[in-house]
This record gives structure tokens, C-alpha cells and sequence, in this order.
């Protein structure tokens, strides 16, 4: 089989691709024929050098993927031969308080850039009827962050999101699912169609308008958003603790900006606000987020899609940061 290995962290032409041999399926797991994979932001500091929690060299890449199962191991119950199944993020954090040992790939185990992919089958989860490969692929990380970042908002609540990013476009999916009102940012208005198209009720250009915060006051009657999915950490939250209404929530999920002014302590103090950090979720969230999934008939969005021997130009596409939605490589 094919494998993609990044040999040597901190250079992108260290990613190769090798021939390797079928591994033999053990008890309790399944063999699964990998048809998409799909890369989020955490693959690109990966590749750099830069992830903070220590990963291995010469490690598979990628998190998120789908597939067929071709091989089943005594015992597994929960799947069956030619079942659709996708990847949880977490392989081994099944609900309830994040384990004092919660694996992950590209550390502990693997990831998914390959055309066969050896699994416990307690990792997988079944992917809804309705979506292909390529859409299951995108969402066991992005999707099931946005939708833990809006879990508990409901009709009348007023939703921010920020950028144009996977998460914050699976958030506005699910917040309008659940009856609430959106209020997206983008640096570009080529993208306001879009992102109307997608649901966002009332939108901002943070580039024309650096102060958005105050555009988030104008837009709820000096009351700020409800719910807050914070993306650019030090570059933005400073203005999400502005922009946020007394009492709500801040979901913090990722630091794509590591620059920008210091945070008001006594603005934080007076919101009165939760500030959550959002670690994706486990298999039983992902449970949850699947079902709203099929009875919304929820599509993750695809900025593109790229063949298998051309995952280099994948990588190269989401670094540039000029995206909407998901990079995808299909094998």
C-alpha cells in the first residue's frame, strides 16, 4: 500500500510517499481502505515543527478521514465489511472527562494519509447517508469544533463567528440549526455571498472595519453576541471580549494569529462572561453532531479537492491562509 511519512518535521519535502506493506487485522480491530482525508490547520504547524504537544518524526499525517471497511477482527461488533466509516478525532476518548492519556494522531497513533488505514474499530464512527467521502473527511476535527462551540445556543441567540475557516463555517451550519442568528466576519467581501448563501444573517468586513467589535454592538443593539467562536487567539480575542454580551460565552478553539494588543482584564472582568476552550470533543459528541447532521442534511463546505499523489499542493493550498472551507485529497 502507499503511505505518505513525514520524516523529518520543520520541512515540507520531508513528506513522502513509500510502499509498505498490508498490516495483519488484530482482535477488536478493522482494516478500512481510506477514499478521502481531509487536512485542518493543526496539520500545517505539525509539517512545521510548531505543534506544542510533541510530535513524533516519520509519523502518517492527517487526523480526519473516511473510508470502506475491507477486514474485520474477532470480536468487533460494531461494524460489519463495506461499512462507511469515518475517524474520531480523539481515537481513544469515548465521552465524559477528557482521560488523562487521550491519544492522538500524528503522536500516539497514525494518521490517515494512506490508502489503507489498520483502526480499533471503538476509533470509528459511521458516516451519514447522505454525505460522500470527501464530505465525511471534513468533519471529525472542524465540524465537531464548531458544533461543540455552539453547543447550548438556541432560537433568539445571536451567534459570531470569525473567518472563513472550516470550523467557523461548520459553526454557522449549526447555530442556524438551532434557531439562532448569525453574524459572520471576513477579511474579504468577495465572500459575503457566500457566506450569505450558507446562512449568516448579517456580515462584517473586519479589513474595512479594524474596530469590528463596535460593528458587533451596532448590529445587536449595544448588546454584544451571545456566543463567540473566538479562531485567532491573541490577534483577535481582545476584541471578542468586547464584542461579547454580559453573561455569554466565548468559545475559544484556536490561535490562528499570535500578534495583537493585550486583553483589558477589567473588560473581561465586567463581561461577566464564560471564556470556554473548546478541545474538538469526544466520540459520543461526534455521535451527536452526526445525527444533526443526517436530520438537517448538513454538507460540510469544500474549498477543494486534491488526488492522492498530489497532497503537497493540499498542504500548499490551506497554508495560504485564502480559503473557504475544507482541503480534501481524495485517494
Amino acid at each position: 500500500m502507499k503511505v505518505y511519512r513525514h520524516i523529518k518535521l520543520g520541512d515540507m519535502t520531508t513528506l513522502k510517499v513509500r510502499e509498505e506493506a498490508l498490516p495483519e487485522v488484530g482482535s477488536g480491530q478493522v482494516l478500512v481502505r481510506v477514499q478521502a482525508s481531509s487536512l485542518n490547520f493543526r496539520d500545517i504547524i505539525i509539517a512545521q515543527g510548531h505543534y506544542p504537544f510533541g510530535i513524533v518524526e516519520n509519523h502518517v499525517p492527517l487526523s480526519d478521514g473516511a473510508g470502506v471497511i475491507e477486514v474485520v477482527g474477532d470480536g468487533v461488533r460494531r461494524f460489519a465489511v463495506g461499512d462507511r466509516v469515518m475517524s474520531s478525532f480523539f481515537p481513544n476518548w469515548f465521552g465524559g472527562r477528557i482521560p488523562a492519556h487521550r491519544e492522538q494522531y500524528q503522536m500516539e497513533q497514525d494518521g490517515w494519509l494512506t490508502e489503507y488505514r489498520l483502526i480499533s474499530a471503538e476509533a470509528l464512527m459511521s458516516v451519514p447517508d447522505h454525505l460522500t467521502f470527501e464530505e465525511a473527511s471534513a468533519l471529525p476535527c472542524a465540524a465537531l469544533t464548531g458544533w461543540s462551540a455552539v453547543s447550548g445556543v438556541g432560537p433568539g441567540d445571536t451567534v459570531l463567528t470569525l473567518g472563513t475557516g472550516g470550523v467557523s463555517l461548520s459553526a454557522i451550519q449549526f447555530a442556524k440549526a438551532r434557531g439562532a442568528r448569525v453574524i459572520a466576519t471576513t477579511s474579504s467581501s468577495d465572500k459575503f455571498e457566500k457566506l450569505t448563501a450558507l446562512g449568516a444573517d448579517a456580515l462584517i468586513n473586519y479589513r474595512e472595519n479594524p474596530d469590528w467589535h463596535q460593528a458587533v454592538r451596532d448590529l445587536t443593539g449595544g448588546l454584544g453576541a451571545d456566543r463567540i467562536v473566538e479562531v485567532g487567539g491573541p490577534a483577535t480575542i481582545a476584541q471578542s471580549v468586547r464584542s461579547i454580551r454580559e453573561g455569554g460565552q466565548v468559545s475559544i478553539v484556536g490561535a490562528l494569529g499570535m500578534e495583537g494588543e493585550a486583553i483589558d482584564i477589567m473588560k473581561l472582568f465586567f463581561s461577566q462572561a464564560i471564556y470556554k476552550v473548546i478541545s474538538v470533543g469526544n466520540r459520543s459528541d461526534l455521535e451527536d453532531m452526526n445525527r444533526a447532521v443526517a436530520a438537517h442534511q448538513i454538507r460540510p463546505v469544500i474549498d477543494s479537492v486534491f488526488a492522492f499523489e498530489d497532497a503537497h499542493s493540499a498542504y500548499e493550498r490551506l497554508a495560504s491562509r485564502n480559503v473557504f472551507g475544507k482541503v480534501v485529497i481524495r485517494n
